[in-house]
């Protein structure tokens, strides 16, 4: 009888799977760092500051409020200012002044639009640093 010269060989065939334990073991360790550091990031860690005989920063000149009334007129101080020489008064007033900040007190029945067009003016005159007198609310 005659046999065929492959049939005594046991066959062969490639594993191609991959070992993936030691890849779940490695998530998992980070997994845990992770974890373990996600709190600390968010929270911050527990710093004693030092202590300064400065408890903040001076001025030597007053704030300059732009204050806008109801009928949206605009005031500096007690004088009204239309719209237009807003940025021409402010490049004047603010020549010579350090203290480059501006707030502006608006009505709360005033249109964003008003507030959004006196800013308008108030940056192109040069002035970057510009505040918003708001109210505290009380009470919940």
């Amino acid at each position: 009888m005659g046999m065929s010269a492959g049939s005594n060989r046991k066959s062969r065939t490639v594993l191609s799977e991959i070992n993936v334990t030691p890849l779940v073991d490695v998530m998992l360790v980070l997994l845990i760092i992770f974890m373990i550091t996600a709190p600390m990031m968010q929270q911050g860690l527990e710093v004693e500051l030092p202590e300064t005989s400065n408890s903040g920063v001076s001025t030597t000149d007053e704030p300059f409020i732009i204050v806008i009334n109801k009928d949206r007129s605009i005031s500096f101080g007690d004088s009204k200012i239309p719209l237009k020489e807003v940025q021409k008064k402010l490049k004047a007033i603010f020549e010579t002044r350090k203290n480059k900040q501006v707030y502006i007190q608006a009505d709360k029945n005033v249109d964003y639009g008003t507030v959004a067009q006196t800013m308008g003016e108030v940056r192109s005159a040069g002035i970057y640093q510009v505040g918003l007198i708001t109210l505290p609310k009380m009470g919940l």
